[in-house]
This record gives structure tokens, C-alpha cells and sequence, in this order.
């Protein structure tokens, strides 16, 4: 289950991070509770998932999935740049959360 609550844990702070963009600095209500319910649940199931797992582990693996998810929701809806070095430097997020994975 530990996995389970990072993987939501890691989405939540996707959906966070994307309702912080559209809060505008907090100036627009609906975002900006988003927001703040997104990123309670993000920091509640990470709680839930230090129970068993490695705090470097299971900090690495969400902050991966919500950097790496941040960034490919920002090219798709707010038409960030997708030039091929960024596309390189995701990968390496992605390898070395799966690299820290392996020697845990």
C-alpha cells in the first residue's frame, strides 16, 4: 500500500503545482483552494507512505512524479517549451528516481 499512497501522494502534488499556476499568486479563489486541498492530500499520503518506506526513497519518487508531471502538463496546456535538452534533463529525473529505487 506504501507505493500505492506515494503514486497518489505524487498526483496530488501535480495537481497542486498546476492549481497554484492557475491561482495567479493566489489572486483567484477557486485555484487557490485547489491548491491548498491538492497539496494537503500530496504532504497526508506521503505521511502514509514514510510508514514503511525510506524517507530518501519515497521523497525522491515524489518529487520526481511532480516535477516530471509539472513539466509535461505545463508543454501540453500552457505551451512551455519543449526544446529537446529539457525533453534529455526529464529523462534524467526519471532514471535517477528509479536508479534511487533500485539501491533502496
Amino acid at each position: 500500500m506504501s507505493w500505492i499512497f506515494l503514486l497518489i501522494a505524487g498526483f496530488a502534488e501535480i495537481g497542486s503545482v498546476i492549481s497554484l499556476k492557475r491561482a495567479e499568486g493566489f489572486k483567484r479563489l477557486l485555484p487557490s483552494i485547489s491548491c491548498l486541498i491538492f497539496g494537503s492530500l500530496s504532504f497526508y499520503f506521503l505521511s502514509l507512505s514514510l510508514i514503511s518506506l525510506p524517507v530518501g526513497t519515497a521523497y525522491a519518487i515524489w518529487t520526481g512524479i511532480g516535477s516530471v508531471g509539472s513539466v509535461i502538463i505545463g508543454m501540453i496546456f500552457f505551451n512551455e517549451s519543449r526544446n529537446l535538452l529539457r525533453i534529455l534533463m526529464i529523462m534524467f529525473i526519471i532514471v535517477g528516481a528509479i536508479g534511487i529505487k533500485m539501491t533502496s
